[in-house]
């Protein structure tokens, strides 16, 4: 849908919670809007307890035929430990889970990076070509990751005849804050619009703010850009939780078609 988006936030409060390293761009289309970014962080993104995971990669990164990398965090802090201490091999691929990660990827002066055109979960990344049996087969995949998460991906591959090794090179935290902030302006109904990014955000979320907390925010309209973090969000007791399209610029176009339609 094509909205004219100038102005379309004049004055609305939006909670932005990614990591503080990732949350400029969304606070910047935000301001471009006229709105107000409230950002609060609901994790925190710290380096791995240790190195030895990625010590082994930069030793084995040449027997790789394909480097994945799950998110922004595991480009910045694979990339920057590897290409520290080596080149990167010509014949290793780089694959990635969406254009965010794809545009931080290619920020390190990579191209031709293996990425979906639309959606960014493991599902619409094993929809690519590059990774269906007969692409993946008797190839060897390097996984860039946090600590855990999904294995859909690592387990797909191999049953289409790949193997797969894990990198864990950062690890996430939930911070220390108990959303005073929030509850003030919720209370005063000052807050529009909440945005969350990921199913262990809106659980950290939920923790930050307690019980009256949540209370407090149960009915301000979240924004979340992929099923599985809408259906987190709606058991988290928010009554009125809009799917979005992927990444900010999803999230802004239905933050516009939203408001817009209050006038």
């Amino acid at each position: 849908m094509s909205v004219n988006a100038t102005g379309s936030l004049r004055g609305r409060r939006i909670v932005v919670t990614r990591p503080l390293e990732q949350a400029g761009r969304l606070s910047e289309l935000i301001a471009q809007r006229g709105g107000i970014a409230v950002q609060f962080p609901v994790l925190v993104i710290e380096p791995a307890a240790d190195d030895r995971d990625l010590a082994a990669a930069v030793e084995n990164l040449d027997a790789c035929d394909m480097a994945f990398f799950v998110s922004p965090n595991a480009v910045k802090y694979a990339l920057d430990y590897v290409l520290a201490r080596r080149p990167w091999p010509s014949k290793v691929k780089l694959a990635t889970v969406g254009k965010g990660s794809q545009r931080a990827v290619e920020a390190y002066g990579f191209s031709g990076v293996i990425a979906p055109e639309s959606g960014f979960d493991s599902e619409s990344v094993l929809a690519l070509e590059a990774f269906s049996e007969p692409q993946i087969a008797g190839r060897h995949l390097i996984v860039f990751r946090g600590d855990g998460g999904r294995d859909l991906l690592g387990e797909t591959v191999r049953r289409r005849g790949g193997t797969v090794s894990y990198v864990s090179c950062y690890r996430r935290a939930c911070p220390v804050n108990d959303g005073a902030t929030l509850i003030e302006l919720a209370g005063t109904g000052q807050l529009d619009a909440i945005t969350l990014t990921s199913s262990e955000g809106v659980d950290n979320f939920a923790s930050m703010l307690g019980d009256a907390g949540m209370a407090a925010l149960r009915g301000v309209p979240v924004f979340a850009p992929h099923p599985r973090i809408v259906e987190r969000a709606q058991f988290a007791g928010f009554t009125t939780v809009l799917l979005t399209a992927p990444g900010d610029d999803g999230l802004m176009q239905a933050l516009d078609v939203h408001f817009n339609s209050l006038g």
